[in-house]
């Protein structure tokens, strides 16, 4: 039984096309764990950011990522693309934190704290 500090992984999610497959490879590594178990951080930056968007059309993202954030996900908004895209922090599903230094730093960050590093 491995300490959640012990398991720690952060998902990298920057194609658009791949929104629904890094989802995916989220949802089956927490059935891969007991809960508490694993901690895992998804972090997004360009164009797949404006698919969390809480509009109709992206209904199935977050209902999906609201899902994940149920289980012990934490996702980051990289600041610059929110600024991009003009999205506010209260366009995005509930649990999402904003990278304000940027995704690519807040990859980094994790990555010093011992995240294992996937991108999909």
């Amino acid at each position: 039984r491995a300490a959640t500090s012990d398991n720690k992984v952060v998902y990298h999610l920057s194609d658009r096309e791949r929104v629904m497959f890094v989802l995916g490879n989220i949802d089956n590594h927490y059935k891969a764990f007991a809960p508490g178990e694993v901690t895992i951080a998804l972090v997004v930056h360009g164009d797949p950011l404006g698919d969390f968007r809480k509009i109709a059309e992206n209904g199935r993202y977050t209902e999906r990522v609201g899902g994940l954030v149920g289980k012990g996900l934490t996702p980051y908004a990289c600041v610059n693309t929110m600024e991009w895209l003009k999205i506010a922090l209260a366009d995005l599903p509930q649990g999402f934190q904003v990278a304000d230094k940027g995704g690519v730093v807040k990859l980094a960050e994790l990555q010093q704290k011992g995240f294992a590093y996937l991108r999909p």
